[in-house]
């Protein structure tokens, strides 16, 4: 999900508080939890999305939510900021932009990765380890199968296109072809 410049200006500021406490991961684990919660109980985030009730009800809520989860006293105030600012609404573009920033900082990167047929674990891995020597980061494998590519596949690395499908080797064939009549 895009995020929006506010959910990616309150997540910087949670990683920021975070990393000052040295709980990045622990910020990380209790953000992954409300948006699991959120997902088993979409009651839950109607109500807590939808203004329908009053900031107050909304607020002890989601404090009670994260008082059941555990929260720490951080997080618990951040929700309760989210609330008052009228945010939470934005909270699946928070949690996954800090989830961007706590892999950038640990080094890790996704690739998208679009092959003409599935990837056994062993090809996967073969990749993973290429991209890994590519890039000097550590690449997270995200892979979808598109049969329209004919053969190979297409690894995206943030700015980085690597191009090895079939479908664009025929279409630069095509275009030099036509480049010589």
């Amino acid at each position: 999900m895009a995020g929006t410049a506010a959910a990616r200006r309150y997540a910087k500021a949670l990683f920021s508080l975070a990393g000052e406490s040295s709980s990045v991961a622990a910020v990380r684990a209790e953000l992954n939890d409300l948006e699991r919660l959120f997902d088993e109980v979409p009651e839950l985030r109607e109500a807590l999305f939808r203004p329908l009730h009053p900031v107050s009800q909304r607020r002890a809520a989601l404090d009670s939510v994260a008082e059941r989860l555990g929260s720490s006293t951080t997080v618990k105030q951040f929700y309760a900021f989210l609330i008052d600012q009228r945010r939470i609404v934005d909270f699946p573009a928070i949690h996954a932009e800090f989830e961007r920033l706590a892999d950038e900082a640990e080094g890790r990167v996704p690739a998208r990765v679009v092959s003409a047929t599935a990837l056994s674990d062993e090809q996967q891995e073969r990749l993973r380890r290429a991209l890994n020597a590519r890039t000097g980061r550590d690449v997270q494998l995200e892979v979808e199968v598109d049969p329209d590519l004919v053969g190979g596949l297409v690894a995206r690395v943030g700015d980085l296109v690597f191009d090895g499908s079939i479908k664009t080797h025929l279409q630069q064939l095509r275009s030099n072809l036509m480049k010589g009549h």
